[in-house]
């Protein structure tokens, strides 16, 4: 190859990759998905009446469908907040369901 011929075809690489690394470059930082909330449900302590009081957070406005291993199931409406609270309910393992998304209660 003759010394012209490779100029043309080196400065054509150059020029291609000067182009190509800043798209290659932002490409990863467009990809990253923003953070989407994640729902949490908890029990507290065992009451001095025997019961257990239910909250939550993070949950999309609307109704959800709570049940637990003690026979307790009932509906939450949830607010504007994304939260609920149930007071009162017998102690046990709690999941909360809300469209297709299951949330295990810790406690």
């Amino acid at each position: 190859m003759n010394r012209r011929t490779r100029l043309c075809v080196l400065s054509s690489f150059a020029a291609a990759s000067l182009i190509a690394a800043p798209a290659a470059l932002a490409a990863p930082v467009a990809a990253v998905p923003s953070a989407v909330p994640t729902a949490t449900c908890s029990t507290s302590g065992v009451l001095p009446n025997g019961k257990v009081n239910l909250s939550g957070g993070g949950f999309t406005q609307g109704p959800a469908y709570i049940y637990g291993t003690a026979g307790y199931g009932g509906t939450a409406e949830i607010g504007q907040s994304g939260g609920f609270q149930v007071s009162d309910v017998p102690p046990g393992h709690y999941t909360v369901r809300q469209g297709g998304e299951v949330t295990e209660c810790s406690g």
